[in-house]
């Protein structure tokens, strides 16, 4: 099929404008190979329009003895695999890279190397569709040298960057003040619910129900109370459980034992907000009849019994399909198999923003959840779990949870014994009930502003690629007359790699001085 091109451009191909290579990885046991000057891009570290600086440097001597090449500033390297393919960059300094990133250096100086990244931008996805390999994408260097280029002019090759580089500056711009406003929304949604567990949500309401309301002490006593019922229950059922089992010769596991209730405790030594008449603080073990890190066991295969990856909770979020896969033999882990109402904990990130955040557990019972999660159970049937998820997560209660944290070796964690500790403020069953529904029709609205945003944003993505495309078919800017056309230029390009591979065949001899050409 003919591809159209616009009047002064001409089809050609990304191997014929630009000259592709790869780089290499020295050898991690010998650590002086890394202790040298010579920049070393990792795929990663590509993605802004221009790189200047490296995490690792290698040496002379690891260009030697690897694959490892240096690239003259001015190349562009795109990731060819792995979790960051299609990520693209100008190299601004002269630099060496990983074997995953294939790099082109324009041929001769016809082509520019910002029309290429822009180019390479505009077709990432494309690129990223056509490649080949096993279980992921692989852009292959053959797949790049062989991708059509419509090749304009130089000086439109010019004129559209700059085009280009305006539009993305104002809509960056645009995307900015979306970004700010989604940041200002939750700041919005944090302070919101750290008014709904200090009480000022339900002011209005105390006010004109204080006959209903009870005193601290009271408050108290009756959740104790409640624990210790909920656990004589389980205890009863327990020991009709454990006598079946003895009566069938004690066939299989015996059942576990409920967990002895803690005492409900005032948080002691803890500067805590004032709350108002009505409630109290508590430490979040006296509330819990299980408290359990979960399955150290790894994930394998594509099928078996739902497992959850760290990543499914957040802040009163869960991700019912963020899984992966265990195998659970005959039952094997059936004691760590979530209920509803279960509010599970992260123990372990590599973000200190997502540990110690929990969120309510709403699936099937049909998941279970690893040891860097934390499953705990409410033994209180008057405190609701959404409650209680809407305050660990705010307040006091998750600057608790921060002064906690602990961070080796890049991982940042919490213990079973600090979510224990955790201060939570508490209150009767008909207020917990109002903030429910204050908190629903007031973050309906934030969902709603968030949404716009985030919409925002979706549009201004798909106005960046619908600049991209006007650019790389010549509608974006005017054709000149006067510039002279690609077929030209694309001549030149042609016979000065003509005249660089000539000479790049010649050897000189040693002894006589002159040349000749390799082979003959």
């Amino acid at each position: 099929m003919k591809v159209e091109v616009p009047v002064g451009w001409e089809l050609t191909t990304l191997g014929d404008v630009a000259g592709w290579g790869s780089g290499g990885t020295p050898s991690r046991r010998n650590p002086e190979l890394f202790n040298g000057s010579i920049p070393w891009i990792k795929t990663g570290e590509l993605g802004d329009k221009f790189i200047r600086g490296t995490e690792e440097h290698i040496s002379e001597d690891a260009i030697k003895k690897s694959s490892a090449k240096i690239f003259a500033a001015g190349s562009v390297g795109i990731a060819m695999y792995g979790a960051t393919i299609g990520k693209l960059s100008i190299f601004g300094i002269d630099a060496s890279t990983n074997q995953a990133c294939a790099v082109a250096k324009p041929l001769c100086d016809l082509l520019s190397n910002e029309f290429l990244y822009y180019y390479l931008l505009s077709e990432r996805r494309a690129l990223i569709d056509s490649g080949k390999g096993g279980a992921q994408p692989n852009i292959s260097q053959g797949i790049l040298k062989d991708w059509p280029l419509s090749l304009p002019p130089l000086n439109e090759q010019h004129r559209i960057v700059a085009k280009i580089e305006t539009l993305f500056s104002e809509l960056d711009k645009g995307i900015e003040s979306l970004k700010t406003a989604r940041e200002q929304l939750k700041v919005y949604r944090q302070t919101v619910l750290k008014h709904a567990f200090e009480g000022k949500l339900t002011a209005h309401w105390r006010e004109q129900n204080k006959d209903k309301l009870e005193t601290p002490q009271q408050l108290l006593a009756r959740i104790q109370k409640e624990r210790q019922s909920r656990y004589q229950r389980q205890l009863k059922n327990w020991q009709t459980t454990v006598k079946v089992w003895e009566e069938n010769d004690k066939e299989g596991k015996k059942p576990a034992k409920p967990m002895t209730p803690s005492g409900i405790r005032y948080p002691a030594e803890l500067e805590l907000a004032d709350l108002p008449g009505g409630w109290c603080w508590v430490e979040y073990a006296g509330l819990c009849e299980r408290i359990r890190n979960g399955i150290s066991a790894k994930p394998e295969g594509d099928s078996g019994t739902k497992i959850f990856r760290i990543s499914a909770v957040r802040a009163m979020e869960f991700a019912l399909d963020d899984v992966r896969y265990i195998q659970n033999i005959g039952g094997i882990y059936d004691q760590y198999l979530l209920a509803q109402g279960d509010l599970v904990f992260t123990r372990y990130n590599g973000s200190r923003n997502y540990v110690g955040v929990c969120a309510e557990y709403k699936g099937d019972g049909t998941h279970l959840y690893p040891d860097k999660l934390i499953q705990t159970r409410i033994g209180v049937p008057s405190l609701s779990s959404k409650f209680l998820e809407g305050a660990i997560n705010c307040g006091d209660s998750r600057r608790f949870i921060e002064s906690r944290i602990r961070t080796t070796a890049g991982q940042s964690g919490i213990s079973g014994g600090d979510i224990k500790s955790i201060p939570i403020p508490v209150c009767g069953t008909e207020e917990q009930e109002q903030i429910a529904l204050y908190l629903s029709e007031q973050t309906s609205e934030i969902d709603k502003m968030v949404e716009e945003v985030e919409a925002g944003v979706r549009r201004a993505e798909t106005l960046r690629q619908s600049i991209l495309k006007k650019a790389f078919s010549g509608q974006l800017v005017p054709q000149d007359a006067n510039d002279e056309p690609a077929s030209v230029l694309l001549a030149r390009i042609q016979a000065e790699n003509a005249t660089h591979a000539v000479n790049s065949s010649k050897t000189t001899n040693k002894k006589t001085g002159k040349t000749s050409k390799q082979g003959s």
